[in-house]
């Protein structure tokens, strides 16, 4: 299988560093998109007769262009980009986490396969839905700050450092960095789904295929990301309600549970509230894990090709050893007299 075989060329930190410069790559592209997907995901109404108002500029969004237009009129076109450095971190953190953990934990269990064949879709899901969920333990503090920056307002915006800070002394302590960890517990399910089917499509359309073309991990990717951003996008919803500013009307009362932000969703904008936004999210979606798969897969095309020069760079090496250790041995060998 083209996975088994990459993931035996290369070691974990070789994928992590692989999935990590196409997650930058890619969400540095489309950032302006995460920012207009996070405001209209926050965008929430006083009461159920009110229009809903975005906390970052007090104004109502009715769609993304509208969105890109009253940000850009509101903060300049560098409004587009607030919050950019601490998600690129976050991105960064979060995808080299899980790709490591996830070729860790997947070798792991082909290594005690006792049938050479590929995982199961239930088993394949499972194994991502374990590397999500160690690298969500890790790297959920910067995306509670990243959240906080692109919702605040120019006057309110701050460094990471400070905004961080700004989470610990005003809410739960240090524990307010991990606010939304149930959420985004229960939310590895995407990347679970997202790679799952990244590798179900593969096998199915590119089967025994080593090295994709840049379009068709493109493309596998964008279609992988729609689907998972489709059956998860209330919990996104949810997760981003909790780890930004609680809306006026609750008069400052942060929510605990990501249960209790979709009752006020639903109470406050009907059912149809659990998805707003899920037109830049999975616009967003495809563009950045297209972008990120077909990346990927020319790192680690790039890595396996420089690990191979090195292996061979050490047989040489090893071979002029051993023959120069042979020529030493002949020359000290006593001469038999016949």
């Amino acid at each position: 299988m083209a996975g088994q075989s990459k993931e035996a060329a290369l070691p974990p930190w070789g994928n992590a560093v692989a999935g990590a410069a196409g997650a930058v790559l890619a969400n540095a592209l489309v950032y302006p998109l995460d920012i207009v997907k996070t405001r209209l995901q926050v965008q929430m109404k006083r009461d159920p007769n009110a229009v809903d108002l975005n906390p970052a500029d007090g104004q109502h969004y009715t769609s993304t262009i509208d969105a890109i237009s009253k940000i850009v009129q509101n903060d300049g076109v560098k409004g587009l980009y607030a919050g950019m450095p601490g998600a690129l971190i976050g991105v960064a953190s979060t995808n080299f986490a899980y790709f490591y953990w996830y070729t860790v934990v997947r070798t792991f269990y082909l290594s005690y396969q006792k049938l050479p064949k590929p995982p199961s879709t239930t088993v394949e899901l499972s194994l991502g839905a374990v590397a999500g969920a160690i690298a969500q333990l890790f790297t959920i503090p910067i995306a509670v700050v990243t959240t906080r920056q692109q919702t605040q307002s120019k006057l309110e915006r701050k460094g990471m450092l400070e905004t961080a800070k700004d989470v610990v002394n005003s809410e739960d302590g240090w524990t307010g960095l991990w606010r939304g960890m149930k959420a985004s517990l229960v939310l590895v399910v995407n990347p679970a789904i997202t790679y799952g089917a990244y590798q179900r499509l593969r096998e199915y359309l590119f089967p025994g295929k080593q090295n994709l073309k840049p379009w068709e991990a493109f493309f596998l990717g964008a279609c992988s990301k729609a689907l998972a951003t489709i059956a998860t996008q209330p919990l996104i919803v949810a997760k981003v309600g909790l780890q930004s500013k609680p809306p006026p009307a609750r008069n400052g009362k942060p929510f605990k549970t990501f249960v209790e932000v979709m009752q006020f969703i639903v109470e406050h904008e009907g059912l149809l509230g659990l998805f707003k936004g899920i037109g830049p999210q999975i616009m967003k979606g495809l563009l950045v894990q297209g972008f990120l798969m077909m990346t990927k897969e020319r790192v680690e095309l790039m890595f396996i090709l420089l690990f191979r020069y090195l292996r061979q760079l050490r047989a040489e090496k090893l071979q002029k050893l051993a023959d120069v250790a042979a020529a030493k041995a002949a020359q000290a060998r006593p001469v038999l007299i016949k």
